[in-house]
């Protein structure tokens, strides 16, 4: 008979440890992988009701073919509207919104379009022989004809962040009636030069303060030496890890991608559960495709020496990743009838996320007058 006790309170015990498990389990799959219904909150005034004449949606339209999904938000529908061409290739910066306000839906109705194979873009179906520049540069203008017809513009804002960059410099000039501006955050001009000029910088960084760990892995990669070491070096985890580390990387202030995109990523109850792992699924999609070999040979000042829009170079002065100095180099060959360039003192590869407010301010007393009269003061 007390073996009998015994046994039961054994296996109470083992049953309470389960279901201990099992809800802790599930309250770390709740903090990680937030549940939502997966659509942005809508835009309230003051009194908690519906923001009249704002808009805040997530939709799919047909671009070239593709289902490709979008959020667009502002707080009046009659602002200009700004298309934001996200980095990557295959990596949204929508979710960064949510930990890096840049009230960017003050001053326009703003587009963030997840590009072909990307995030709310992304199919298993998507065929990769349609993953090229061609037809990404093809999908931008066909997004902003959408954008134009809807909300009956004649011209519309296009802004480019890295990845971006390289795709809007050349749908702006091969469809310069389509766009008021073109504004470059972190312009992509010759990326294997870029990275060559990062990796130097990085390695001194290292040397000085006698850090043999790091020095030794930067020293597998004799990327000055072999083209096979560099795109191995561009691909891997030491680049990541170097940047952010020193501060050079996505933002100043970010010193992981882990904690600070990965996590944030699937945070965002602006998506569903799923679209949240798709933002990663499309992100190792991109990488099979070959979209990053075609960045790595492009070179702005030779194959877009000159844009027939005003034009507007938002550069972070600690970018290692489209590296600052040849930004500058890009800016002042293009030519274009009117452009300016601000540096972001305090920021890295992300000004509109790092500095918003002198973002928001160059958007709206510059870019949006078509002037350049901040340029010498917040350059």
């Amino acid at each position: 008979m007390p073996d009998c006790i015994g046994d039961r309170k054994r296996k109470r015990k083992m049953w309470e440890i389960t279901v201990l498990l099992f809800a802790c389990i599930i309250l770390i799959i709740s903090i990680i992988l937030p549940p939502s219904t997966g659509k942005p909150a809508p835009f309230l005034d003051e009194n908690r009701n519906l923001l009249e004449g704002s808009i805040s949606e997530k939709i799919s339209v047909e671009i070239n073919g593709i289902q490709q999904g979008m959020f667009i938000k502002g707080r009046d529908i009659n602002k200009p509207v700004l298309l934001l061409l996200h980095g990557g290739p295959g990596l949204s910066d929508y979710f960064l919104t949510k930990e890096y306000p840049t009230d960017l839906e003050d001053e326009f109705v703003v587009c963030y379009w997840e590009q072909r194979g990307t995030g709310l873009s992304y199919h298993s179906s998507t065929p990769a022989e349609t993953m090229t520049t061609e037809q990404f540069v093809m999908d931008t203008i066909t997004v902003t004809n959408y954008l134009r017809e809807r909300f009956g513009k004649e011209k519309i804002y296009l802004m480019g962040h890295s990845w971006g960059t390289y795709l809007g410099i050349q749908a702006a000039a091969a469809a310069p009636d389509l766009y008021f501006a073109y504004i470059s955050m972190s312009q992509v001009v010759a990326q294997e030069e870029s990275e060559k000029i990062a990796y130097d910088y990085m390695l001194q960084q290292y040397k000085s303060v006698s850090n043999e760990r790091m020095i030794q892995k930067f020293e597998a990669y004799p990327i000055m030496e072999s083209d096979e070491a560099l795109k191995e070096y561009s691909g891997s985890l030491l680049r990541d890890e170097a940047m952010h580390d020193l501060g050079v990387g996505t933002m100043r202030s970010m010193k992981s991608v882990i904690s600070g995109i990965f996590f944030p990523s699937l945070r965002c109850t602006d998506y569903t559960p799923l679209e949240r792992l798709n933002i990663w699924r499309g992100k190792a999609f991109s990488r099979e495709t070959g979209l990053r070999d075609e960045l790595s040979k492009f070179d702005a000042i030779a194959e877009v020496p000159s844009i027939d829009i005003p034009v507007y170079f938002f550069a972070g002065l600690y970018d290692y990743t489209c590296c600052y100095s040849l930004q500058k180099k890009y800016f002042e060959s293009i030519k274009a009838p009117v452009k300016a360039f601000y540096t972001f003192d305090e920021s890295a590869h992300s000004p509109l996320f790092e500095e918003p407010e002198k973002a928001l301010e160059i958007l709206s007393e510059d870019v949006l007058k078509g002037l350049t009269a901040l340029q010498a003061v917040v350059s």
